[in-house]
């Protein structure tokens, strides 16, 4: 591929209506061999052989924790999601991670593009019951106004997610009983699509605002650490756990002098009713923090 196939995607997109950029879903890949490819798919299909059946009478969560962009923090900040997710509901075994770059520190992550997202959520469907479990997605990235979550990896893939798109896919797949968490900048804007009576979604921004520490050598970014390296550790409600993070986190922003990132939640009717099942296998004792703090003490 020459390299100024690479601008294509965004230069349409440019001239696209925001309605046709909100319901897009889109990666360029370019110097990639075969045998990365090969890899690649290797990984992936390891991972979903990996997964384990869903328990008839239990209400399973199946957990998908992706890093879209090679700057190594969303890679820290997805593998260590991963883990968080996987313990405090329940999904060892149940649990995929998906991280451009390298910043997962493991070999056997596959890449976390768009393509491979969309297949692993594929994979879990057909492993949940639709009436019973659970899906968990938790995506970290940068994050744009018009186009939703940015993919990149490197000079070598590029493409984006948008909310609409996201919001078909889970729909199309059937998977209605879903807790989304997006730490991304402008991640509101995936509130309204994915929202609905039996939808969780938490993000870390409004649609018009940014969210902040998306710095490539930190740990997490502040939405991460606040929600996933403190308020889901401990043995609280998510909407507990979501308050006290997004307070942490307008704290921190008062002291840096920052524009309020607005993070927002929203909990469908229905929801509520899976939720608690699910929380109330949550551990009983909270679990250690990690990483270098977003925001020094």
């Amino acid at each position: 591929m020459q390299r100024w196939q690479a601008f294509l995607l965004p230069l349409a997109l440019a001239g696209a209506p925001l309605a046709a950029q909100s319901d897009a879903s889109s990666s360029i890949e370019q110097g990639r061999s075969a045998r990365w490819q090969l890899a690649e798919h290797r990984k992936l299909s390891a991972m979903v052989a990996a997964l384990k059946p869903q328990r008839p009478g239990v209400v399973d969560a199946f957990v998908i924790s992706a890093g879209l962009d090679s700057d190594p923090v969303f890679g820290r900040e997805a593998a260590e999601a991963s883990r968080v997710l996987a313990r405090r509901y329940d999904a060892d075994g149940r649990t995929m991670l998906l991280a451009a770059g390298d910043g997962a520190a493991s070999a056997a992550v596959p890449n976390g593009s768009p393509a491979h997202l969309s297949v692993a959520l594929a994979a879990i469907a057909e492993r949940m019951d639709l009436k019973e479990d659970v899906l968990v997605l938790f995506a970290t990235a940068h994050g744009s106004p018009e186009t939703g979550l940015a993919y990149r990896d490197g000079v070598h893939g590029s493409g984006m997610i948008g909310p609409q798109r996201l919001a078909n896919l889970l729909d199309e797949l059937g998977i209605r009983r879903r807790l989304v968490i997006v730490s991304a900048c402008y991640s509101g804007i995936f509130v309204p699509p994915i929202a609905s009576d039996d939808s969780v979604i938490v993000t870390a921004a409004s649609a018009t605002t940014t969210s902040f520490g998306c710095v490539a050598t930190n740990d997490w970014t502040y939405f991460g650490d606040a929600l996933v390296n403190g308020g889901l550790r401990q043995p609280q409600p998510l909407e507990a756990a979501a308050r006290q993070a997004f307070s942490t986190i307008s704290g921190w922003e008062r002291k840096d002098s920052l524009f309020p990132s607005d993070p927002q939640i929203s909990i469908g009717a229905k929801a509520a009713t899976w939720l608690r099942a699910l929380e109330a296998r949550m551990p009983k004792t909270a679990s250690a923090r990690t990483g270098k703090p977003a925001v020094a003490p």
